[in-house]
């Protein structure tokens, strides 16, 4: 059994995840990147640390259910039980959801249930909060909507802009992240309601 990371952009949260893993000797480690955006430059950090990638493009389906047919079936083929969602850009659907129930994590800049979707960062600025943060929530149907694993406060300065704040809020990413998945796979950390921890793709 072993792990998949889904992202979409630059793939910072992927690489600090992929370094710790093998730092610290997790149990179970990341064997997968998962991709829906041909040239993102994820892409370029899996090729230099040597996990292999998957580009499949949506527009190349008929429906999001055969997109994600297929890419289930590369997480079976590759003994993957756990999902890590990284800057991945896309509502996970039903047909991941239900055959990988309580295995997929999220992580989102903010403090969740506040500024879900899109723009997170820029809702915060918008608002004038005076403190933002990270969080890690399983996945759900929702929109960030998850059951809420972790989260970490990250203060916002009056001269804060979006890529200030973001500088901030990814270094709470890059500590915090790996630390849940860490716990996660040790048993400090369980699935909501008993379920999906001790399921492989393969049941």
């Amino acid at each position: 059994m072993s792990i998949a990371v889904f992202a979409s952009g630059n793939g910072s949260n992927f690489e600090a995840l992929v370094e710790r893993s093998k730092r610290q000797g997790w149990p179970e480690m990341i064997t997968l990147l998962v991709c829906d955006r041909p040239g993102a430059g994820v892409l370029d950090r899996a090729k230099r640390l040597e996990i292999p990638s998957a580009v499949f493009q949506p527009a190349d389906y008929a429906s999001k259910a055969e997109y994600e047919k297929e890419v289930l079936a590369l997480l079976r083929e590759r003994g993957i039980r756990w999902i890590l969602l990284a800057g991945y850009m896309r509502m996970v659907g039903s047909v991941l959801l239900e055959a990988c129930r309580w295995r997929i994590l999220n992580i989102h800049p903010s403090l969740l249930p506040a500024f879900q979707g899109k723009n997170a960062i820029q809702q915060a600025l918008d608002y004038g909060v005076r403190w933002t943060g990270v969080t890690v929530h399983w996945v759900d149907e929702g929109i960030d909507t998850g059951p809420i694993i972790d989260q970490k406060p990250v203060l916002v300065e009056p001269d804060d802009n979006v890529e200030s704040l973001q500088k901030k809020i990814q270094f709470v990413e890059h500590n915090l992240y790996p630390a849940v998945v860490r716990k996660l796979l040790t048993g400090q950390v369980s699935p909501p309601e008993g379920d999906g921890g001790g399921k492989g793709e393969q049941d």
